[in-house]
């Protein structure tokens, strides 16, 4: 499995919100400029974002994006299901494909179902909030600069 960038420069786009988070709004170039991310590739990715209820917007002088929740409420994988879709290493493990009918004979599907806990074990039990404190620990700074 691997995360596309759009996975990962959402994350970094909901950190960067979640440490920026003054009460107003923040525009969207200055987020990209921060993420160093292009203004174009950060406005598709907010869009998904806005779409799925993790951020609100604001158009105009003033406008632009905010946490719709608190950061506690956000896990990372709340943030790379919207982004990346399943998070399964396989496709016999995802949701939405039929079930495997060799699930109960293949010694394989096991590898790949502990696998696939171990996946949603960490990003599950991550959350923004957590960043926000590891990113706070690592530089001293309550935003990112």
């Amino acid at each position: 499995m691997k995360i596309s960038t759009k996975g990962r420069y959402a994350l970094r786009i909901m950190l960067d919100l979640a440490l920026n988070n003054n009460g107003s709004y923040i525009s969207l170039k200055e987020i990209s400029a921060r993420q160093q991310v292009s203004d174009k590739y950060s406005e598709q990715i907010i869009n998904q974002l806005s779409k799925g209820g993790f951020v609100k917007s604001v158009r105009g002088a003033k406008g632009g994006y905010m946490l719709s929740k608190n950061p506690a409420e956000y896990t990372v994988g709340d943030i790379l299901r919207l982004m990346e879709g399943s998070l399964a290493p396989v496709t016999c493990l995802d949701e939405q494909s039929p079930e495997c009918d060799k699930a109960s004979d293949c010694v394989t599907y096991e590898v790949w179902q502990k696998l696939y806990n171990a996946i949603l074990d960490v990003v599950d039990n991550i959350t923004l909030e957590n960043l926000v404190n590891n990113h706070k620990a690592k530089s001293g700074y309550d935003y990112i600069i």
